[in-house]
């Protein structure tokens, strides 16, 4: 009998401990999305006032888009090993829509559509950061 209580406190622990990680690791990458996003209009100010703001932006956007699927892995793994709400999986999976939107809109030159969902990003992902 002791040996068994013993066994479910050291589950529940590692459990916890676990859950711990994947909410830090959650934490760090909404943070980082959050700022890659800043960083892009950043960039994009420099578009239009430097030589090299193109060659920013562009790299930028690949390297929000991998910050966004980053988001989408680290939501995965806060929520499966620990067994929490999967509602993190859906804000991040919204995110990475979001993003794929934001490249196409991009590529193709749409920028009453493109500047403004990058506001739209920027606020959402402060606000799921301030929610952490």
């Amino acid at each position: 009998m002791a040996t068994q209580v013993t066994v479910t406190v050291t589950a529940t622990t590692t459990a916890t401990a676990n859950a711990q990680r994947g909410s830090s690791f959650l934490q760090i990458a909404i943070a980082l999305q959050t700022l890659t996003i800043f960083l892009q209009a950043v960039s994009a100010g420099l578009l239009l006032t430097s030589s090299y703001g193109e060659t920013l932006h562009s790299a930028g956007a690949r390297v929000m888009y991998g910050a966004s699927m980053l988001y989408v892995l680290a939501a995965v793994l806060a929520w499966k090993p620990g067994g929490g709400s999967p509602r993190p999986v859906w804000h991040a999976s919204g995110f990475l829509v979001l993003a794929s939107a934001q490249v196409v809109l991009g590529i193709a030159h749409v920028p009453s559509v493109h500047l403004p969902l990058g506001v739209l990003m920027f606020g959402l992902s402060l606000l799921a950061l301030a929610r952490r």
